[in-house]
């Protein structure tokens, strides 16, 4: 049984929770702990205890600590991405490629620890002297959804640590395999007691500790827009700090121009890789019309060559959806769709059973045609492996059906024109902007974030990370 880590010791919860694969549901991955209200509290207490030590710790103790966890998970690369795979329903691939983003974070805010920055700066008073730096936040609360389970984590628990803060993790509770290896190899590195936590359970018990106890100065927070509303209503009237990366509901727009393979490589891999569970996949692709019907023909033509199967098998291109409620929202919305009038043009079928004959949580990717923006499948955040097609008449129309969204996270275009190009990255409402390029998240020293429903607060990864994980302070001296 896998148990929570409060104040530096392994702790049993108040039941445990059995994770199980979702391209086998026979296979059982092992049990879990689901921390209590009270455990939940505990860990805060343990996180704010250990805070001023660790927020005094040298920049050389939290780099030395970072970067061991970083150099343990490039070591355990294959068998991490194994145990992602088996318990979220990514390909092996795409799993282990997540892994080694994950150990590229921890290295990356190891090196930020040694760079805290700050500045020294006249005052317009005659021999004063003004400092500028930063200091820790406090005690981090981290909420992390199921579909990116080390990664997602990793890019929060990283900066937290590496500007001094203390952390209390509840990662979802469909996942909790990776959280609990990531916890462990924390733990194994040489924290004091206290400063990283981890608590496994249920948002009504140790989600809501996080949101409502007055020691928590921050929360991190990213999964639904709903949750996300709940997160900051109850953390802004304490004055808590709020990061929020919430939904989104990506254009990918193709020009006439656009060289017709590297677009349907885009839209493929954005719209249906990691099962289409992830916030930036482009789930609306906006096609003018002069390409149009070619580039549904091949979209077709290539997803007729997608591999539905169990993730871990080799060849595999598309896995299972994470797990039964989910299979049950894609399918729905494919519904939904039908009902609204939508061609489902290709797949959208749900199938019991892989090529072996292992009961799983399996989907063909569906396409949608003919559609308009006011449908529901355009305007909802489906998260499944569910593209539908928009017909435009121009670039200009296209520009504008891009930005008909409450969301504002990811968008992209495929085009040969540097004039559309440029107005585009220019133009487009969003955070994140691609050419020629799938929108499928950043490099892991960057800004990741996007605007309106999508996020809100300060940006997370890169140096942007200091933005949400520390304060400012200004400090004056009289010669």
């Amino acid at each position: 049984m896998h148990a929570n880590l409060i104040g530096g010791a392994w702790t049993d919860g108040v039941r445990t929770y059995q994770n199980t694969n979702p391209s086998d549901t026979r296979d059982v991955i092992g049990d879990y702990a689901v921390a209590s209200r009270e455990q939940a509290l505990d860990a805060v207490a343990a996180a704010h205890a250990a805070f001023p030590a660790w927020s005094l710790s040298t920049p050389q103790q939290r780099f030395d600590i970072l970067d061991a966890v970083g150099n343990e998970i490039i070591a355990r690369k294959a068998e991490l991405g194994d145990l992602l795979a088996r318990e979220e329903g990514k390909t092996l691939p795409e799993a282990i490629g997540e892994v080694g983003r994950a150990a590229a974070i921890f290295k990356f805010f190891a090196g930020e620890a040694l760079r805290p920055g700050g500045e020294m700066i006249p005052s317009v008073r005659p021999g004063v002297g003004i400092e500028i730096t930063r200091e820790p936040l406090g005690v981090i609360g981290i909420i992390t959804p199921w579909n990116f389970p080390i990664a997602i984590p990793a890019w929060k628990i990283a900066p937290a640590l590496a500007y001094g803060n203390t952390v209390v993790f509840k990662p979802a509770e469909v996942v909790p395999g990776s959280a609990w290896a990531l916890a462990d190899i924390l733990h194994r590195a040489g924290l004091p007691a206290g400063v990283f936590n981890l608590v496994m359970g249920r948002g009504s018990d140790v989600g809501a500790v996080l949101l409502e106890d007055e020691r928590i100065a921050g929360v991190s927070f990213t999964g639904s827009v709903g949750t996300g509303q709940r997160v900051a209503a109850a953390c802004v009237p304490r004055g808590a700090k709020v990061q929020l990366e919430m939904g989104g509901k990506n254009p990918f727009v193709v020009l006439d121009d656009a060289d017709l393979n590297v677009a349907v490589g885009a839209a493929i891999n954005s719209g249906f890789f990691s099962t289409g569970q992830r916030c930036t996949a482009s789930s609306r692709v906006i096609v003018t019309e002069g390409i149009h019907d070619r580039f549904v023909a091949a979209m077709v033509e290539k997803m007729k060559t997608l591999k539905v199967d169990d993730a871990r098998k080799a060849g595999t291109d598309i896995g299972p959806v994470v797990d039964d409620r989910q299979l049950a929202q894609d399918l729905e919305y494919i519904a939904i769709g039908q009902q609204e009038g939508a061609k489902l043009t290709y797949g959208g079928e749900a199938l019991e059973k892989n090529a072996d004959g292992a009961p799983g949580y399996y989907l063909r990717p569906a396409l949608f045609t003919e559609t308009t923006p006011g449908m529901r499948i355009n305007r909802e955040e489906i998260f499944g492996p569910v593209v539908s097609v928009l017909r435009a008449k121009n670039y200009e129309e296209a520009l504008a059906l891009a930005n008909d969204t409450p969301f504002g996270l990811a968008s992209g275009i495929a085009t040969t024109s540097l004039k559309h190009a440029t107005h585009f990255k220019r133009h487009a409402q969003a955070g994140m902007v691609m050419v020629n390029l799938p929108t499928a998240g950043v490099d892991y020293h960057v800004p990741f974030g996007g605007r309106r429903g999508s996020s809100y607060g300060p940006r997370e990864q890169g140096r942007y990370a200091a933005e949400f994980y520390t304060t400012v302070k200004t400090a004056y001296t009289q010669a």
